[in-house]
């Protein structure tokens, strides 16, 4: 019988995939659709990903799938064919190519979980499937530029500190529960009003843009991708990227950068950085941004207290 979990150290696995010089894709996808037999899910799909030595965490719930991965580029088509003939619901699955491929995950975690995505939405009747409409970067950009359509950041507020659209409503959360708890009240005043709304890769904006539609709002938009897929599809056709600055991403990388403009600044000393690291002092670990020179004088760490301790 296969053993569908890991053996060895997360430390050893680090070691292993920095010294790795073949190349790697950074991928991500989701679908909502209905899963009976999860645990079966999930082993199927450690067995076979481990099999294509694909790196990242993998949810599985009975609403769907929800997966950011990292897999050798030799390997892609071959991950990809088990994927669309896995499951019809997978056939043609979108799949997220990273804007960068630096080292992003080295274990591979595949869990079953309550849901893809913690949303807090307990009315059984909610259905994550009656979504906004899909919007590409060539009606992104017309739609930034008319000042009566409203954008909303469905990321916590660390994501958008470091990168967003110009004018972008910020739901001040550190959690997409606690965003959708407060997208309702807060945007009670638009609901006869276009809304346009946006995630990293989309599966945030999705469920959101069901959730804005079943509280009766009339006009919702949802860009196809996300962020990521904004970016790729404006660079393919010739448009503009209106996004600026940083898109942060969940893993080791931290960030993509996405346009020159540096819109966030450090917690030490309040010059412009866009730069996210973890506090060195382990107990505290802190996600906080820093620049290069407080790096040095702080010792990758958060506070004199915590430099201190270490």
């Amino acid at each position: 019988m296969s053993i569908l979990y890991n053996l060895i150290s997360k430390k050893e696995l680090k070691k292993r995939i920095f010294s790795e010089t073949e190349p790697r894709l950074t991928l991500s996808f989701y679908k909502y659709f209905s899963i009976e037999n999860t645990q079966e899910y999930r082993d199927e799909f450690y067995k076979n990903f481990n099999k294509y030595n694909v790196l990242g965490r993998i949810y599985i719930a009975t609403e769907g799938i929800n997966a950011q991965i990292s897999i050798p580029k030799k390997n892609y088509f071959l991950l990809k064919n088990f994927l669309y003939n896995f499951n019809l619901e997978l056939k043609n699955l979108r799949i997220n190519k990273s804007l960068n491929n630096e080292k992003s995950f080295w274990f591979l975690s595949v869990k079953v979980r309550e849901k893809i995505v913690q949303d807090g939405i307990k009315q059984d009747f909610f259905n994550p499937k009656n979504v906004g409409t899909y919007i590409k970067s060539k009606t992104v950009n017309s739609m930034l530029s008319d000042k009566k359509i409203i954008f909303i950041d469905m990321r916590n507020s660390y994501e958008y500190a470091i990168g967003h659209f110009e004018n972008a409503i910020e739901i001040k959360s550190l959690t997409f529960r606690e965003q959708l708890k407060k997208l309702i009240p807060l945007m009670k005043y638009a609901k006869n009003k276009k809304i346009v709304m946006y995630c990293t890769g989309g599966i945030r904006c999705e469920k959101a843009s069901a959730w804005m539609r079943f509280n009766g709002f009339k006009h919702i938009y949802h860009i196809k991708g996300g962020i990521i897929g904004y970016v790729h599809d404006a660079r393919k056709n010739g448009l503009p990227v209106l996004f600026k600055g940083k898109n942060f991403v969940f893993d080791n990388r931290m960030g993509e950068k996405i346009s020159d403009e540096i819109i966030s600044f450090c917690k030490q000393c309040n010059q412009l950085s866009d730069t996210y690291v973890n506090c060195k002092y382990n107990s505290c670990h802190l996600l906080f941004i820093q620049c290069e020179k407080c790096s040095i004088n702080f010792k990758n760490c958060c506070s004199s207290n915590c430099m201190e301790k270490i």
